[in-house]
């Protein structure tokens, strides 16, 4: 990948099990806008590396960080970085290592995750790595709105197992940097409006929400996987967001 436009860039991390193919629908729609659209597979997450299940959240981030090099990002050039569900621990780090590089992040149903956090602190060390559940069982865990039968398949079918020391790194923040930066939340599966009441309660899974300088919030209803049930109203979204000044 090398730069070859001043246009602006936007980067689409999926979360759990997925690799740069979740976002497919999206970017049919956010590359025919001005903006250069680019989904990464984390590390990790890649089914062809023989290696897969030893990467960290540090690896992730320093993969993300190599993305935003190849597209010439810079202060004077931030880019819009979008983080899925899981995302949200290796781009937490990256805004923490790196805030200048961000114009602007936009969580899809997640949010930024506070120091100290661990995503299954249970995990036996003896875990590997922690596969896509049964989608009945997943479907407890996360809502499933709008996806249909063929695209549940597509998501068994291509799902990676996200590696235990993933799952297991406490993570480590240490600039309060991070909070300036331009968020927009975009709530799916949980209303906004119940969102931004469980950060002010202090709800552990939102409470850094709460602590966030300049955040707008965009309601997009459906499940928890909106690149598939919402595509270009997703696609839509995070254009909007991008557009907006920091």
């Amino acid at each position: 990948m090398t730069r070859t436009t001043n246009s602006p860039s936007i980067v689409l991390i999926a979360g759990h099990w997925l690799g740069a193919w979740a976002w497919d629908d999206v970017l049919e729609h956010l590359n025919t806008d001005r903006s250069r659209a680019v989904a990464m597979t984390l590390p990790g997450l890649d089914g062809d590396d023989p290696d897969r299940a030893t990467k960290t959240l540090d690896d992730q981030a320093a993969a993300v960080l190599d993305i935003f090099a190849q597209l010439g990002v810079s202060e004077d050039q931030p880019t819009t970085l979008v983080a899925h569900s899981g995302a949200n621990f290796p781009v937490s780090l990256v805004l923490d290592r790196h805030p200048e590089l961000v114009h602007r992040v936009v969580w899809v149903d997640s949010g930024p995750v506070a120091t100290g956090s661990v995503f299954a602190p249970d995990l036996p060390e003896a875990v590997a790595e922690l596969p896509l559940p049964p989608l009945e069982a997943l479907a407890q865990q996360a809502s499933l709105e709008g996806l249909s039968a063929e695209v549940l398949e597509r998501f068994r079918t291509r799902a990676v197992p996200e590696p235990g020391p993933v799952l297991r790194q406490p993570l480590e923040l240490t600039n309060d940097d991070r909070r300036k930066v331009p968020t927009t939340l975009v709530c799916c599966s949980i209303p906004s409006a119940q969102v931004l009441e469980l950060a002010r309660a202090g709800h552990a899974m939102f409470a850094e929400v709460a602590n966030l300088e300049h955040l707008d919030v965009i309601d997009l209803p459906t499940g928890h996987w909106p690149m598939w049930s919402r595509a270009r109203d997703l696609a839509e979204a995070i254009r909007s967001a991008a557009s907006r000044a920091g």
